[in-house]
Protein backbone atom coordinates (compact mmCIF):
# COMPACT_ATOMS: atom_id res chain seq x y z
CA UNK A 1 0.00 0.00 0.00
CA UNK A 2 1.22 3.64 -0.32
CA UNK A 3 2.61 5.40 2.00
CA UNK A 4 1.65 8.93 0.66
CA UNK A 5 4.72 10.60 2.58
CA UNK A 6 7.83 7.91 1.68
CA UNK A 7 8.66 8.59 -1.34
CA UNK A 8 11.25 6.11 -1.46
CA UNK A 9 9.04 3.66 0.00
CA UNK A 10 6.58 4.35 -2.70
CA UNK A 11 8.32 4.58 -5.50
CA UNK A 12 10.19 1.08 -4.99
CA UNK A 13 6.26 -0.31 -4.74
CA UNK A 14 5.30 1.54 -8.29
CA UNK A 15 8.21 0.04 -9.52
CA UNK A 16 6.96 -3.64 -8.42
CA UNK A 17 3.42 -3.15 -9.89
CA UNK A 18 4.93 -2.20 -13.16
CA UNK A 19 6.87 -4.91 -13.45
CA UNK A 20 4.07 -7.30 -12.12
CA UNK A 21 1.84 -5.69 -14.82
CA UNK A 22 4.51 -6.22 -17.21
CA UNK A 23 4.28 -10.25 -16.69
CA UNK A 24 0.42 -10.19 -16.40
CA UNK A 25 -0.07 -8.39 -19.72
CA UNK A 26 1.62 -10.92 -21.91
CA UNK A 27 -1.99 -12.19 -22.36
CA UNK A 28 -4.98 -11.32 -21.17
CA UNK A 29 -7.93 -13.77 -20.60
CA UNK A 30 -10.44 -11.03 -21.42
CA UNK A 31 -9.85 -9.00 -23.91
CA UNK A 32 -12.53 -6.21 -22.70
CA UNK A 33 -9.64 -5.95 -19.86
CA UNK A 34 -7.39 -3.70 -21.98
CA UNK A 35 -9.62 -0.87 -21.68
CA UNK A 36 -9.50 -0.76 -17.68
CA UNK A 37 -5.61 -1.19 -17.72
CA UNK A 38 -5.25 1.85 -20.25
CA UNK A 39 -7.15 3.95 -18.05
CA UNK A 40 -5.64 3.05 -15.18
CA UNK A 41 -2.09 3.62 -17.11
CA UNK A 42 -3.70 7.09 -18.25
CA UNK A 43 -4.35 7.89 -14.68
CA UNK A 44 -0.35 7.04 -13.70
CA UNK A 45 1.27 8.57 -16.50
CA UNK A 46 -0.80 11.69 -15.15
CA UNK A 47 0.98 11.14 -11.62
CA UNK A 48 4.15 10.56 -13.26
CA UNK A 49 4.24 13.64 -15.09
CA UNK A 50 3.41 15.46 -11.20
CA UNK A 51 6.14 13.39 -9.94
CA UNK A 52 8.88 14.15 -12.72
CA UNK A 53 7.79 18.34 -12.12
CA UNK A 54 8.23 17.97 -8.28
CA UNK A 55 11.47 16.11 -8.59
CA UNK A 56 12.64 18.89 -11.25
CA UNK A 57 11.62 21.20 -8.10
CA UNK A 58 13.12 19.66 -5.44
CA UNK A 59 16.53 19.69 -7.44
CA UNK A 60 16.21 23.26 -8.05
CA UNK A 61 15.06 24.68 -4.67
CA UNK A 62 17.91 22.54 -2.92
CA UNK A 63 21.17 23.44 -5.56
CA UNK A 64 22.84 25.61 -2.88
CA UNK A 65 23.12 21.93 -0.88
CA UNK A 66 24.45 20.08 -4.03
CA UNK A 67 28.36 19.38 -4.19
CA UNK A 68 30.27 17.22 -6.58
CA UNK A 69 32.31 14.08 -5.32
CA UNK A 70 35.90 16.47 -5.23
CA UNK A 71 33.33 19.27 -3.35
CA UNK A 72 33.12 21.97 -5.76
CA UNK A 73 29.47 23.80 -4.89
CA UNK A 74 29.51 25.39 -7.82
CA UNK A 75 29.70 21.69 -10.09
CA UNK A 76 26.94 20.48 -7.69
CA UNK A 77 24.39 23.22 -8.51
CA UNK A 78 25.38 23.04 -12.14
CA UNK A 79 24.36 19.22 -11.66
CA UNK A 80 21.14 20.17 -9.70
CA UNK A 81 20.11 22.51 -12.45
CA UNK A 82 21.03 20.17 -15.49
CA UNK A 83 18.89 17.49 -13.46
CA UNK A 84 16.22 19.54 -13.41
CA UNK A 85 16.00 20.74 -17.34
CA UNK A 86 16.22 16.99 -17.90
CA UNK A 87 13.10 16.06 -15.71
CA UNK A 88 11.07 19.14 -17.20
CA UNK A 89 12.29 17.57 -20.93
CA UNK A 90 10.65 14.23 -19.64
CA UNK A 91 7.51 15.30 -18.44
CA UNK A 92 6.73 17.25 -21.75
CA UNK A 93 7.03 13.91 -23.54
CA UNK A 94 4.95 12.77 -21.40
CA UNK A 95 2.40 15.09 -21.83
CA UNK A 96 2.65 13.52 -25.73
CA UNK A 97 2.30 9.73 -23.99
CA UNK A 98 -0.74 11.05 -22.09
CA UNK A 99 -2.69 12.49 -25.08
CA UNK A 100 -1.68 8.65 -26.88
CA UNK A 101 -3.02 6.62 -24.26
CA UNK A 102 -6.17 9.37 -23.93
CA UNK A 103 -7.35 8.69 -27.71
CA UNK A 104 -6.06 4.69 -27.20
CA UNK A 105 -8.77 4.52 -24.17
CA UNK A 106 -11.58 6.74 -26.57
CA UNK A 107 -10.72 4.09 -29.03
CA UNK A 108 -10.95 1.21 -27.10
CA UNK A 109 -13.91 1.72 -25.10
CA UNK A 110 -16.13 2.19 -28.59
CA UNK A 111 -15.22 -1.78 -28.73
CA UNK A 112 -18.02 -4.11 -28.01
CA UNK A 113 -16.11 -7.51 -27.73
CA UNK A 114 -18.63 -10.56 -28.60
CA UNK A 115 -17.11 -14.02 -27.13
CA UNK A 116 -15.13 -16.23 -28.68
CA UNK A 117 -16.32 -18.47 -31.46
CA UNK A 118 -15.85 -21.88 -30.20
CA UNK A 119 -15.52 -24.81 -33.04
CA UNK A 120 -17.85 -26.91 -33.58
CA UNK A 121 -16.20 -29.03 -35.49
CA UNK A 122 -16.69 -32.52 -34.21
CA UNK A 123 -13.42 -34.43 -32.68
CA UNK A 124 -12.84 -37.47 -35.23
CA UNK A 125 -11.59 -40.55 -33.95
CA UNK A 126 -11.37 -44.56 -36.00
CA UNK A 127 -11.60 -47.43 -33.73
CA UNK A 128 -10.45 -51.07 -35.38
CA UNK A 129 -13.39 -53.75 -36.91
CA UNK A 130 -10.55 -56.13 -38.61
CA UNK A 131 -7.01 -56.54 -39.35
CA UNK A 132 -6.12 -59.28 -41.82
CA UNK A 133 -2.88 -60.59 -43.10
CA UNK A 134 -1.44 -63.79 -44.38
CA UNK A 135 -3.61 -65.56 -46.62
CA UNK A 136 -6.64 -64.47 -45.06
CA UNK A 137 -5.81 -61.31 -46.26
CA UNK A 138 -4.84 -62.67 -49.72
CA UNK A 139 -8.34 -63.74 -50.52
CA UNK A 140 -9.03 -60.36 -49.46
CA UNK A 141 -6.95 -58.56 -51.44
CA UNK A 142 -8.07 -60.72 -54.15
CA UNK A 143 -11.64 -59.51 -53.77
CA UNK A 144 -10.42 -56.24 -54.05
CA UNK A 145 -8.72 -56.71 -56.70
CA UNK A 146 -12.47 -58.53 -58.70
CA UNK A 147 -14.78 -56.65 -57.11
CA UNK A 148 -13.47 -52.98 -55.54
CA UNK A 149 -12.86 -51.63 -52.07
CA UNK A 150 -16.52 -51.51 -51.50
CA UNK A 151 -16.98 -55.39 -51.87
CA UNK A 152 -14.39 -55.31 -49.50
CA UNK A 153 -16.27 -53.10 -46.98
CA UNK A 154 -19.34 -54.84 -47.32
CA UNK A 155 -17.55 -58.05 -46.33
CA UNK A 156 -15.72 -57.32 -43.53
CA UNK A 157 -17.93 -54.68 -42.11
CA UNK A 158 -20.27 -58.12 -40.99
CA UNK A 159 -17.16 -58.59 -38.52
CA UNK A 160 -18.55 -55.25 -36.65
CA UNK A 161 -20.15 -56.10 -33.31
CA UNK A 162 -21.05 -52.80 -32.52
CA UNK A 163 -20.74 -51.53 -28.85
CA UNK A 164 -18.70 -54.98 -27.98
CA UNK A 165 -16.42 -53.88 -31.16
CA UNK A 166 -16.18 -50.40 -29.88
CA UNK A 167 -15.50 -51.94 -26.18
CA UNK A 168 -12.74 -54.16 -27.44
CA UNK A 169 -11.27 -51.25 -29.03
CA UNK A 170 -11.44 -48.99 -25.81
CA UNK A 171 -9.86 -51.57 -23.72
CA UNK A 172 -6.77 -52.39 -26.21
CA UNK A 173 -5.52 -48.86 -27.21
CA UNK A 174 -6.85 -49.52 -30.70
CA UNK A 175 -8.00 -46.11 -30.86
CA UNK A 176 -6.99 -43.58 -33.76
CA UNK A 177 -7.12 -39.80 -34.54
CA UNK A 178 -6.26 -40.88 -37.76
CA UNK A 179 -6.76 -44.22 -39.33
CA UNK A 180 -3.31 -46.14 -39.23
CA UNK A 181 -1.20 -46.09 -42.50
CA UNK A 182 2.11 -46.86 -43.96
CA UNK A 183 3.76 -45.99 -46.74
CA UNK A 184 2.78 -48.40 -49.21
CA UNK A 185 -0.79 -48.74 -47.91
CA UNK A 186 -3.50 -47.96 -50.30
CA UNK A 187 -7.37 -46.75 -48.45
CA UNK A 188 -10.52 -46.23 -49.60
CA UNK A 189 -13.77 -45.62 -47.67
CA UNK A 190 -17.51 -46.09 -47.64
CA UNK A 191 -19.15 -44.42 -45.28
CA UNK A 192 -18.08 -44.64 -41.95
CA UNK A 193 -15.97 -47.55 -42.63
CA UNK A 194 -11.92 -46.93 -44.17
CA UNK A 195 -10.43 -50.03 -45.64
CA UNK A 196 -6.48 -49.45 -45.72
CA UNK A 197 -4.93 -52.29 -47.41
CA UNK A 198 -1.30 -52.96 -48.88
CA UNK A 199 -1.02 -55.79 -51.82
CA UNK A 200 3.03 -55.38 -51.66
CA UNK A 201 2.88 -56.09 -47.70
CA UNK A 202 0.09 -58.33 -47.38
CA UNK A 203 -2.37 -57.33 -45.31
CA UNK A 204 -5.88 -55.64 -44.29
CA UNK A 205 -7.15 -53.43 -42.15
CA UNK A 206 -11.11 -52.02 -41.86
CA UNK A 207 -11.87 -49.38 -39.35
CA UNK A 208 -15.10 -47.45 -38.42
CA UNK A 209 -15.38 -43.79 -37.03
CA UNK A 210 -16.00 -44.51 -33.18
CA UNK A 211 -19.78 -43.34 -32.26
CA UNK A 212 -20.60 -43.81 -36.01
CA UNK A 213 -23.42 -46.06 -36.76
CA UNK A 214 -22.84 -47.37 -40.27
CA UNK A 215 -25.64 -47.21 -43.24
CA UNK A 216 -27.92 -49.86 -43.02
CA UNK A 217 -27.01 -51.22 -47.00
CA UNK A 218 -23.82 -51.18 -45.76
CA UNK A 219 -24.48 -53.90 -43.53
CA UNK A 220 -26.70 -55.59 -45.79
CA UNK A 221 -30.05 -53.99 -43.99
CA UNK A 222 -33.26 -53.07 -45.89
CA UNK A 223 -34.38 -50.18 -43.47
CA UNK A 224 -32.86 -48.33 -40.34
CA UNK A 225 -35.76 -49.25 -38.05
CA UNK A 226 -33.61 -52.86 -37.78
CA UNK A 227 -30.19 -51.29 -37.50
CA UNK A 228 -30.18 -52.00 -33.70
CA UNK A 229 -31.40 -55.51 -33.88
CA UNK A 230 -29.04 -56.13 -36.73
CA UNK A 231 -26.09 -55.09 -34.87
CA UNK A 232 -27.44 -57.25 -31.77
CA UNK A 233 -27.57 -60.05 -34.24
CA UNK A 234 -24.17 -59.47 -35.58
CA UNK A 235 -22.13 -62.68 -34.04
CA UNK A 236 -25.24 -64.55 -35.63
CA UNK A 237 -24.81 -62.92 -38.71
CA UNK A 238 -21.09 -63.56 -38.77
CA UNK A 239 -21.13 -67.10 -37.81
CA UNK A 240 -23.36 -67.55 -41.48
CA UNK A 241 -20.66 -66.04 -42.89
CA UNK A 242 -18.05 -68.12 -42.06
CA UNK A 243 -20.28 -71.03 -43.22
CA UNK A 244 -20.07 -69.89 -46.75
CA UNK A 245 -16.93 -67.25 -47.14
CA UNK A 246 -13.50 -68.27 -48.11
CA UNK A 247 -12.33 -65.20 -45.64
CA UNK A 248 -14.19 -65.94 -42.65
CA UNK A 249 -12.54 -65.79 -39.02
CA UNK A 250 -11.59 -69.59 -37.38
CA UNK A 251 -13.68 -69.52 -34.34
CA UNK A 252 -12.28 -67.96 -31.29
CA UNK A 253 -9.12 -65.88 -33.09
CA UNK A 254 -9.46 -62.66 -32.27
CA UNK A 255 -6.50 -60.15 -31.93
CA UNK A 256 -6.69 -58.09 -29.15
CA UNK A 257 -6.86 -54.19 -29.65
CA UNK A 258 -7.39 -55.11 -33.39
CA UNK A 259 -11.05 -56.08 -33.93
CA UNK A 260 -11.82 -59.29 -35.21
CA UNK A 261 -8.44 -61.24 -36.75
CA UNK A 262 -9.11 -64.03 -39.07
Amino acid sequence: MPTFDDPRKDAAEAYEALRGLAHASRAFTDPADTYTVIGDLLGGVRSLRQVLDQLATTHTANRARAYDDAGSQAAGATAALSAADELHQAGTLLDQVEARLDAASQHSGRIAGHPAETSETPVRRWISVAFLDGAHADKVLDLIHAAGTDAAIEHLAGYDYGEDTVRDALANGYVYDNPPRGALDRMATKDVYTLTYSPFLGHVSLLREYDAVPDPAVLGIDTAQSLARSVARAPARAARVEATDWFARAPHTTSPGQGLSL
